[in-house]
């Protein structure tokens, strides 16, 4: 694999899914979604006010989930990923086989966390299936 692929990617599937897998957080970590046990994990008083955000604080995620799916952009270009179920398969390798490891150690090495398996839980599955769709997107599209 080179940088050469890059010139073979499919930059707008790259954006839906960078888009996508941003939007599932919102869904995700709201009250109604996994956002109360979040909190309650990370020891966040739910009462507490929320801290300050700003332009920042949402651009920065979305840029990292464009980064992030260019990368399996590029990875499915170079392995010949091209089909729903060849999706599939490139999510979870990457999903379960480095991000969810990456977050289960940074869970397990956190002492700050008062849950620290919930956290893992939560955090993991959410970006299992944010890389899961983008895998799913840019070899299909």
């Amino acid at each position: 694999m080179s940088f050469d692929t890059l010139g073979d990617v499919n930059w707008l599937a790259i954006i839906v899914a960078g888009v996508l897998w941003y939007a599932l957080g919102a869904g995700w970590y709201n009250r109604a979604g996994f956002g109360k046990p979040w909190m309650r994990s990370i020891g966040w008083d739910p009462e507490a006010a929320p801290p300050a955000m700003t332009a920042l604080s949402y651009v920065g995620p979305l840029a990292a989930y464009l980064v992030g799916s260019t990368a399996i952009a590029m990875i499915a270009v170079a392995t010949g990923s091209d089909t729903f179920a060849e999706g599939i398969v490139l999510g979870l390798v990457i999903g379960v086989g480095i991000s969810s490891v990456l977050f289960y150690v940074t869970a397990v090495f956190d002492p700050t966390r008062k849950e620290q398996m919930t956290w893992f839980g939560i955090t993991a599955g959410y970006h299992l299936i944010g890389i899961l769709v983008a895998s799913i997107l840019v070899s299909v599209w």
